[in-house]
């Protein structure tokens, strides 16, 4: 006669309670891309989503307390040409976001202080620089107007001397001193990014 062991656990008996649906962001279209993303970038002041859109790459930005069903028609940020891969508020000021597409392009966006009431379709700054599709973003975390972009495969970009293999460092001000340099690497791909204070200075 055999007996059935049960593993103890501390979360055995531990169950969740689904948010109400007032709490909840309702009818959103995110984006149908197949890409390692994580499709939404939050702050304590928005939340962004990559959405589907028509003829280029679009992603909405709402403010938190935005809660319930979203019109079809709310207003985005759409100035890529081709669907978005990434975004990326900055840590520094929650006004300011990242968007990095297929197109070969980063731009960076201001988002008023109410959020949108009208389309965004120019952004502040936009950054060229890639020869393929740019998959990934990363801020820096304690310095000032630094971004990092990149693609999936280590083959193209990196830009100060600060910056390691396949990435491209951009640094946001002044915007008259936007540099790059490109740094081939065999073999190796990028999967993620993440800053470590005490190495990206």
């Amino acid at each position: 006669m055999s007996r059935k062991v049960v593993r103890t656990s501390k979360f055995r008996h531990v169950f969740g309670q689904a948010a109400k649906a007032d709490q909840c962001y309702d009818d959103i279209r995110i984006s149908q891309m197949t890409w390692d993303s994580n499709f939404c970038s939050v702050n304590p002041k928005f939340v962004a989503m990559i959405v589907d859109a028509s003829g280029g790459g679009a992603f909405m930005v709402l403010p938190l307390n935005k809660t319930g069903r979203i019109d079809m028609s709310y207003p985005t940020v759409c100035g890529h040409t081709a669907p978005v891969l990434d975004i990326e508020f900055c840590p520094h000021n929650d006004n300011i976001i990242a968007s990095s597409s297929e197109d070969c392009s980063v731009m960076i966006w201001e988002i008023p202080d109410g959020g949108l009431t009208t389309s965004l379709t120019e952004p502040v700054v936009k950054l060229e620089g890639h020869s393929k599709r740019v998959g990934i973003l990363s801020w820096h975390p304690t310095a000032h107007n630094v971004l990092m972009s990149t693609r999936l495969l280590m083959s193209t970009t990196c830009p100060c001397t600060a910056a390691r293999r396949a990435r491209r460092e951009w640094d946001t001000c002044p915007r008259e001193a936007w540099r790059s340099t490109n740094v081939k690497s065999p073999g190796s791909s990028i999967n993620s990014t993440r800053g470590n204070a005490s190495r990206l200075s």
